[in-house]
């Protein structure tokens, strides 16, 4: 049996950010098929849940007329079965149906301007919204007329995952996965070690802590980092992050600056960042404790840059300490 001692780096295009693979393989095993199939792997992502495709399977739900009853995909069901669950355990912070209010704060594939909305049009398209409406059941979705999925807060987590699943398949036994800033890596590297990734945060944010930057091991772990660093706009000196809280209809108020998870699948990890995102730190620190996710929230106040774990991601950190 070879001896796996060297590293590969892979990498390419999707879901408008860029993916990138480092794994252990033998010396010159052609990468080529196992690029390609990597890729082929998130195109089906792309083609099954991307709002961005209009001949993609979700964009033929948003289109489908009420009453419509729609087989789904194998990987697009996945997804609808993880986010519903979220969105049941969140009490609705996390929201796969909050499409319609993403474009109409000026975010997402179908943006109208970045503005804050009037009351009326806001309510109207409120009503058009809401998890609870989704009826998902024996592998087909239907539609109650006027609801628009967007799996853009879960679908870059799943692919991660997808791609994991795919490496291992092909016989891949130690990887790094990272697309759109979601990791998953499992498996050890050549000299014995897992991989190691910073935990996501500003830098001006991580210049203000009081401790050295946070460091995991992912064996067999995912990381996922939500905030609002990445898309925002201002209106009359107020920033309206892309971040919307479905439950009111609007940009979360007090956005956390980063919200990391850690959990076993990216697909969890990047739901549930957001969900946390949506609650706030103060909430979503309790939340996290009380269902023991391991979270890590950096919040801006006015006596600077705070940095709140989670029981679990604290005992996190202290089992890798351990074991290094």
């Amino acid at each position: 049996m070879s001896t796996l001692h060297d590293i590969a780096s892979l990498g390419g295009h999707t879901m408008g950010t860029t993916w990138q693979v480092k794994l252990t393989t033998t010396p010159g095993r052609d990468l080529h098929p196992l690029h390609a199939g990597i890729q082929a792997q998130l195109d089906a992502v792309v083609a099954q849940m991307s709002t961005w495709e209009a001949a993609s399977d979700i964009a033929a739900f948003n289109r489908a007329a009420a009453g419509t009853s729609l087989p789904l995909p194998g990987l697009f069901a996945e997804v609808i079965d993880c986010a519903l669950d979220i969105a049941r355990r969140s009490e609705g912070a996390f929201d796969p149906t909050v499409g319609p209010l993403v474009a109409l704060w000026g975010f997402g594939a179908h943006a109208h301007a970045q503005r804050v909305p009037d009351a009326a049009r806001l309510a109207a398209t409120q009503a058009r919204c809401g998890w609870q409406r989704l009826h998902w059941h024996d592998g087909h979705l239907l539609q109650p007329g006027g609801l628009e999925l967007d799996l853009s807060a879960i679908a870059k987590g799943f692919a991660v995952d997808l791609v994991s699943r795919c490496l291992r398949s092909q016989g891949i036994a130690a990887a790094l996965v990272e697309v759109g800033g979601e990791l998953h890596g499992y498996g050890r590297k050549p000299d014995g070690q897992p991989w190691r990734v910073l935990v996501e945060a500003g830098p001006e944010e991580e210049a203000e802590l009081a401790h050295p930057p946070r460091v995991l091991a992912l064996d067999d772990l995912a990381v996922a980092t939500s905030g609002d660093r990445w898309h925002q706009f201002v209106e009359d000196g107020t920033h309206y992050s892309h971040t919307l809280d479905p439950r009111a209809g609007a940009p979360v108020s007090r956005t956390a600056a980063a919200v990391t998870v850690v959990a076993q699948h990216a697909m969890h990890a990047d739901g549930w960042a957001t969900a946390l995102t949506v609650m706030g730190a103060q909430e979503g620190l309790a939340f996290a404790n009380a269902n023991a996710l391991a979270a890590r929230f950096i919040t801006r106040t006015a006596q600077g840059i705070e940095e709140h774990l989670s029981t679990a991601f604290t005992a996190l950190l202290t089992e890798q300490v351990a074991a290094a």
